[in-house]
């Protein structure tokens, strides 16, 4: 069983899950039946454009996200953080009572009152919510415990709108609606009092109360690690995106599906259903770590299928009728829009799990809080903007695929950008391609013994020109190759090689120079730390066997000792990328996507003891027969 399942079983995670559950389905049970009502049945509450208020009405939910992200921030960072998750809970009662009211007195004005007060919730958990993750879980398993949170979420989003809207509907509405939503505000606060203690991150923080200032703060913080910035606006395009789609569902389903509220009800349904495999799928897809390069593949898909979206023709009910979800799935012709929006959904779940993840183990830890109050913050910023975006598109007369249409597009934009200035994401892409469309890596001792901090030197036989890919894809932390340079300028592979930034190397009598450099940046890496990796062969294999280890080895660690760990790639040899009869990569594949290949690790060997002759010989050992 995957060890994000397994969590489920642990105090140090199941009530925190549940907590954050019953908060997601508890908004959207509120939120959905408010929607639907002014949607469908808006002349129950108000004479405004039923159009234009399921449109506002999002947007003023987050709005508190962007008002009170920074102060949540701090609250997070400062006190313990399950009694701020119990004390969110009771004013989460709160709220629900006023929203209870609101239904039964059928008062517009105190359902807008709750549903922004419910935002100022979800704004305060916020940070709790992403920061007590790592604090909880081993590096190992933040991929997965993300992957369980958002599918949770997702989850919760989906029960909680089905429930909301039928709730919405029903000949009982306001009384059910009323006794839903306060219940389970009670079940919720009783669930967070098993969330564990939580130690605050900076306990001696003075908090700033100024919204303003501190908002500004929180921005300038994170803004200061670039690959943590760049991913905040990643995640909050990723809002920008999904608010757009999700606020027009109802319309969609109405006015271009003619379909009831059971259509909107399953455009809800199979979009949350795709969100929550692929937050589920990123741990296996990821090796249990956090793998950026799933990002970029994440916004292909939401790129080719928000535009399908637009191409999908839909067949409708004769003129003037409306079809239930039955009439609707009876048409062929429907399930391409459905499969477009769950795999909308899928990639979804590709492109935000690992982004989370990243903030989490990229960002200091005792300003954790309050560089996921500044993503609340700029993801509020987005989703408010997107719903100022979708009535200016309207006001140009665009119609609602169209929309769709334009946010792919801009998506597609959005994406290029990000990965020219943060090019390891797109290198990790490419990485991560690799490994999962050619070859299928059956890896043995690497995490174990590749070392989690700290310096290391890796060395391993050279069978292909993909040797280092293979490597960079099976291992948590990145390292450093020191390669030739003529493997160095391989087209598209150099791509990789420099944004991983790879040493080239000659030979002493090819370029005495450049060796010379590539020897003082081995010695810089290593004392900064950093992992490097050498082929100590000097060269890739004509046969398939392992050739004799070179005597740099031995340079490296007389300038700099530290730990030696021995690689071994098995089952390459015979690929396109080896040189078996003859130069590599001129003939077509001898082998079909996703052959098997091997990459076995030793215990470190301390510096003293690793000479060329024994590192051979472990390296061998651990290839046994298997070229």
């Amino acid at each position: 069983m995957s060890s994000q399942f397994q969590l489920m079983g642990e105090k140090r995670f199941r009530p925190f899950f549940f907590t954050q559950f019953l908060g997601a389905f508890n908004d959207n049970v509120f939120k959905t039946a408010l929607i639907t009502l002014v949607t469908f049945r808006a002349g129950q509450l108000t004479e405004l454009d039923g159009k234009t208020l399921a449109t506002l009405l999002p947007g003023l939910f987050i709005l508190p996200f962007f008002l009170f992200s920074a102060t949540s921030g701090q609250i997070a960072d400062k006190f313990e953080k399950s009694a701020v998750a119990r004390a969110v809970k009771v004013f989460e009662i709160a709220v629900m009572v006023l929203a209870a009211w609101g239904f039964l007195a059928s008062s517009l004005w105190q359902l807008v009152a709750a549903l922004f007060l419910m935002g100022l919730h979800s704004t305060l958990f916020g940070p709790v919510k992403y920061s007590y993750l790592p604090q909880h879980l081993k590096p190992e398993e933040l991929v997965g415990g993300n992957g369980m949170i958002e599918m949770g979420t997702f989850v919760a989003i989906l029960v909680g709108e089905i429930l909301g809207a039928w709730l919405a509907t029903s000949s009982l509405g306001p009384v059910l609606t009323s006794s839903v939503i306060v219940g389970v505000a009670v079940l919720g606060y009783w669930v967070s009092r098993g969330i564990p203690l939580s130690p605050a991150a900076d306990p001696a923080l003075k908090i700033n109360w100024n919204p303003l200032t501190e908002t500004w703060n929180n921005l300038r913080f994170a803004h200061g690690n670039r690959t943590v910035w760049l991913s905040l606006l990643g995640i909050s395009w990723f809002w920008f995106y999904g608010a757009t789609v999700l606020a027009q569902f109802p319309n969609y389903a109405k006015e271009v599906l003619h379909g009831d509220e059971s259509v909107f009800i399953l455009l809800l349904t199979v979009f949350s259903f795709g969100i929550g495999v692929g937050s589920l799928l990123c741990e296996k897809l990821s090796g249990h770590k956090v793998e950026i390069g799933l990002v970029p593949f994440g916004a292909i898909g939401l790129t080719v299928f928000g535009a399908d979206l637009y191409f999908y023709t839909p067949a409708l009910p004769a003129p003037g009728g409306t079809q239930d979800f039955a009439a609707f799935l009876a048409q062929a012709a429907n399930w391409r829009g459905l499969a477009d929006i769950v795999l909308l959904g899928l990639f979804g779940g590709f492109y935000i799990v690992p982004l989370y993840a990243l903030i989490q183990t990229r960002s200091e830890k005792s300003h954790q809080s309050r560089v996921i109050a500044a993503n609340n913050i700029l993801n509020a910023l987005f989703m408010v903007v997107s719903a100022g975006v979708s009535m200016l598109l309207f006001g140009f007369g665009l119609s609602i695929p169209q929309l769709f249409l334009a946010t792919a597009l801009f998506n597609a934009v959005v994406a290029i950008y990000i990965y020219s200035l943060v090019p390891e994401f797109l290198q990790r892409f490419i990485v991560w391609m690799l490994i999962h469309t050619i070859y299928r890596v059956e890896r043995k001792g690497i995490d174990e013994h590749i070392p989690e901090e700290g310096a290391a030197l890796i060395v391993c036989n050279h069978v292909s020109y993909v040797d280092a890919l293979v490597i960079m894809a099976a291992c948590r932390r990145p390292i450093r190759f020191v390669m030739d340079h003529k493997v160095f300028k391989v087209p598209v592979l150099r791509f990789v090689f420099r944004e991983s930034r790879a040493i080239p190397i000659a030979s002493a009598k090819e370029d005495p120079a450049l060796t010379e450099k590539a020897f003082d940046e081995v010695a810089a890496a290593l004392a900064a730390g950093e992992l490097v990796g050498i082929f100590p062969e000097g060269g890739i294999t004509n046969d398939g066997e392992i050739h004799p280890f070179r005597p740099g080895i031995g340079r490296i660690l007389e300038r700099t000792p530290v730990p030696v760990v021995p690689l071994s790639l098995r089952g390459l040899w015979g690929s396109f990328f080896s040189r078996i009869e003859g130069a590599a990569m001129k003939k077509p594949f001898r082998r079909g996507t996703f052959s098997r290949i091997g990459l076995v690790a030793a215990p470190p060997v301390p510096p003293q003891e690793a000479t060329p002759e024994r590192l051979q010989a472990i390296v061998a050992g651990l290839r046994g027969d298997w070229k």
